[in-house]
């Protein structure tokens, strides 16, 4: 059993201590027997209630099917800590827990997304690749953090506990009764344990590692919403910057779909592809020296009057402020810089882009605001006690979490239009500072070029198993090698993944290949 698991012991233990009797007894029948039997499972000490257990027959997968196939199973549902809350409404943690007949001995936590409000299918499928955790034979949890809703309704937080749920408590609440009912289930114990999550997902993985560091031997961290209120403001920030640069309507209001042409937007993607894309050694439309781009929006100014191909004084002075990030009347830096990168312009991937188009936003119609408050909007994010409770950009110290020998690897879309790379690169760097002497041996930090959030982006390598390596790391004490990320359309073309600052440098030969890359620093 690993040292993590050592802590958890005695309540995972208290938890499952009238379930020998289940392992013990007479074996059922069959698979779907035993399922079955999870129906009537009760743990002592938890306020726990089995809506379903039926036994899943496997599913096949493989070239044109869009699932992967997935082995047999036996899938729980039900609901921890059920109660009547505030003005009468009934809430709960509700979760499915997918426990494989062919059992690896692992376990696996998957995170959520959005404001959550509904428990995805459990089958671990962030950064797997092509084979998610249950697949794998990991033993896979789900769960909708306390409440039921909309992806982005925040109706639940009028409630004390749903908001503490959401926040941070159901991610240990769900972790120790998924761990209790697996043992219950194989009866005996769990031998290593996992989370993976992208988005609020990613966030919750962070909040594992900080405030409970016992819980999970190796972690996966995407894209992580880990300072929303600051992301926000972020882009409300630079659409007033954008929108500065805009021609007025009638009204005196900023016209939003013709801040950028066309035109520009197609210069500006020539632009950065010209400064920056050849950094590595090949011009292929993928920015991978992230490091080493220094895009410079003034060398696209027009000699003279605005005309295609060039760019208004006052657009240039746009993309600088708004990518630069905002700024308090001190000086001092209210949220991180946003990188330049294909898909702030590029959105045939579906990405929504980073420069304003006048279309509705994930928050609602784009804004016309032509002035914005710093200090003001800092004061309201530092009053917001959810927001103070979700954010896991502040705590650094994880020599708990590394002192157990657990490992964290982090990745995230450089074309994310919502939250910032930069920002969980920051982080990254400020936890190799304070964990200087073990960092090296507890986390990686991938970029991934063109790629949004969690996921899509235009001529992006977006399909990558960062799981694989994390087990190896976890179990075999083996660092991550090589990566290897694949582009989902067109399909065929492979090249490594690796770790910050270094990227992939074309060297010769098939650039759909892997092999014709190496792994370099950029130059300082």
């Amino acid at each position: 059993m690993s040292k993590c698991h050592l802590w958890l012991g005695a309540t995972v233990l208290a938890l499952v201590a009238a379930v020998p009797a289940m392992a013990q007894g007479a074996a059922p029948a069959t698979a779907t027997d035993k399922c079955a039997s999870m129906a009537s499972l009760a743990l002592p000490g938890a306020r726990l209630r089995i809506t379903s257990a039926k036994h899943v027959e496997g599913s096949a997968g493989g070239p044109g099917t869009p699932a992967a196939a997935l082995p047999a199973h036996c899938r729980v549902e039900g609901v921890i800590n059920e109660r009547t809350g505030y003005l009468g409404k009934a809430y709960g943690i509700g979760f499915a827990i997918a426990l494989p007949d062919d059992w690896s001995g692992r376990f696996l936590l998957q995170g959520g997304g959005g404001l959550n409000g509904s428990v995805g299918a459990p089958t671990g499928p962030v950064a797997a690749g092509a084979k998610p955790a249950l697949a794998r034979g990991f033993a896979v949890i789900s769960h909708d953090s306390g409440h039921k809703g909309a992806v982005f309704n925040r109706d639940f937080m009028d409630d004390q506990r749903a908001s503490l749920d959401f926040a941070e408590a159901s991610v240990r609440v769900v972790a120790e009764i998924g761990k209790a009912i697996t043992t219950a289930y194989y009866g005996h114990a769990i031998g290593h344990s996992y989370m993976t999550g992208c988005s609020t997902g990613g966030r919750e993985g962070m909040l594992a590692v900080q405030r409970y560091p016992e819980l999970f031997d190796g972690v996966i961290v995407g894209a992580p919403a880990m300072m929303a209120g600051y992301s926000n403001f972020g882009i409300a920030y630079s659409q007033v910057q954008f929108n500065q640069a805009a021609p007025r309507g009638k009204d005196g209001k900023p016209i939003v779909d013709k801040i950028f042409s066309a035109a520009d937007r197609k210069t500006i993607l020539d632009g950065m592809l010209a400064q920056c894309d050849g950094l590595d050694g090949l011009k292929d439309g993928v920015i991978e020296n992230v490091a080493g781009c220094r895009f410079k929006p003034v060398l696209l100014q027009c000699k003279s009057r605005k005309s295609d191909g060039c760019l208004s004084r006052a657009q240039v002075g746009a993309l600088d402020r708004a990518f630069a990030g905002p700024k308090d009347k001190a000086g001092y830096p209210a949220y991180a810089p946003v990188p330049y990168d294909t898909g702030i312009v590029d959105t045939r991937g579906g990405l929504p882009g980073y420069l304003p188009t006048g279309a509705p936003g994930v928050f609602g119609p784009a804004s016309r605001d032509l002035t914005i408050d710093v200090d003001a909007r800092l004061q309201a994010i530092r009053a917001d006690a959810t927001g103070r409770l979700t954010d896991t950009n502040v705590w650094t110290n994880l020599n708990s979490f590394t002192g157990h020998g657990g490992k964290i690897l982090f990745y995230h879309g450089v074309s994310d239009p919502w939250f910032s790379a930069f920002a969980t690169l920051d982080y990254w760097q400020r936890a190799e500072k304070a964990n200087a002497a073990v960092w090296a041996d507890t986390s990686r930090f991938y970029m991934v070029p063109g790629m949004g959030h969690c996921g899509g982006g235009a001529n992006t390598f977006d399909s990558f198993d960062l799981l694989t390596p994390l087990v190896t790391w976890v179990e075999q004490g083996s660092p991550p090698a090589t990566i290897i990320a694949a582009r989902r359309a067109p399909t065929g073309a492979e090249r490594p993944m690796c770790p910050y600052p270094a990227y992939p440098h074309f060297v010769a030969g098939d650039a759909d290949k892997p092999g014709s890359y190496e792994c370099r620093r950029p130059a300082s």
